[in-house]
Parts: C-alpha cells; sequence; structure tokens
C-alpha cells in the first residue's frame, strides 16, 4: 500500500504556515519532502511529524530556528540539555526585564503627577540616575520595588500625588 503524501501547500495550511516559511524550514534541515511531483514537494507522515516536532521547539518553546536546529541535530540526551538550559536562562532573563517594564508602566499609569519629577518615586529615581551620570559612577537604582516572576502579577497602582479637587 501507497503512503499517502502531502503537498506543499495542504502542509503548509495545515500547519499554520506560509509554503515560503515551509522551503525555508527545508532549506535549514528541519523537514525533508519525500517526493517531488514535477515542480511540487509532497511530504510523507514522517515529514510531517519532523515539522511538528520543530515546531514544538521553534514555536512552542520559542527557540530561534538556528537553536531549533542544533537541538534537531544532537545526537546526545546531554548536548540537547545544553542548548535548552542556556535558551531557558535567556528567556527567564527575557521575562524578568519584562515583568519589570510592566511593574515600571503600571506605575506610571497610577502617577497622578502632572510632571515625572513631582512624583517621588519617579521624580528620585530620575535624579539618581542623573547624578551617577555626572559623577561617573555605575548606576544601580531600581526605580521600582523588587519583583519576582513566582510573585503574583502586581496590583494595578494606587494613585498618588495630588488628589482631584471634589
Amino acid at each position: 500500500m501507497e503512503q499517502q503524501l502531502y503537498s506543499i501547500s495542504t502542509v503548509a495550511k495545515a500547519f499554520g504556515l506560509s509554503v515560503p516559511a515551509l522551503r525555508f524550514y527545508e532549506e535549514r534541515g528541519l523537514i525533508s519532502p519525500a517526493a517531488r511531483r514535477g515542480r511540487v514537494r509532497h511530504y510523507d507522515h514522517a515529514a510531517l511529524q519532523q515539522l511538528a516536532y520543530a515546531q514544538l521547539w521553534h514555536d512552542d518553546g520559542l527557540l530561534p530556528i538556528a537553536d531549533t536546529v542544533a537541538v534537531l541535530e544532537s545526537e546526545h540526551v546531554e548536548d540537547r540539555h545544553a542548548l535548552i538550559a542556556g535558551q531557558r536562562e535567556e528567556m527567564l532573563a527575557r521575562i524578568r526585564r519584562l515583568t519589570r517594564a510592566a511593574a515600571v508602566l503600571e506605575h506610571m499609569l497610577g502617577c497622578r503627577t502632572d510632571s515625572p519629577l513631582d512624583c517621588p518615586m519617579t521624580g528620585a529615581y530620575i535624579r539618581a540616575r542623573v547624578d551617577a551620570a555626572l559623577t561617573g559612577t555605575e548606576f544601580t537604582d531600581d526605580f521600582l520595588p523588587e519583583h519576582h516572576p513566582d510573585d503574583q502579577p502586581p496590583h494595578p497602582p494606587k494613585p498618588h500625588g495630588p488628589r482631584p479637587v471634589k
């Protein structure tokens, strides 16, 4: 019994990719067509499994294509784990930066002062940053109290500064 083959356009649609993206995946060695009929690539079930495995790393694991290729080409679990651990650490660092950035924006949304310098927290931060720049010292003030990724997301900030007159 002949195995069913799927055209590149059918695979692209089924996996939410463009045809050029599938060609790029092929160029990078993430997937190989089982056959060509004329100029059209066709993929078998094994190739589709390889594509789904690549998407697990690239789309779900958020690995760049080069790292996805390296993981898929790794022959030993130790090599794969080293690649994954490095990517995980970079991702956790990005999460910490994004969490801090979200907290800064939440603070700024809750700030009711017309001038950033009038805000006790923002003003102190700006003055400390300027002083560090002018004295050539390392700036280490973190603007906001430390947030840990395991913490619950901060509640919306309570407005501070002058209250509106009723």
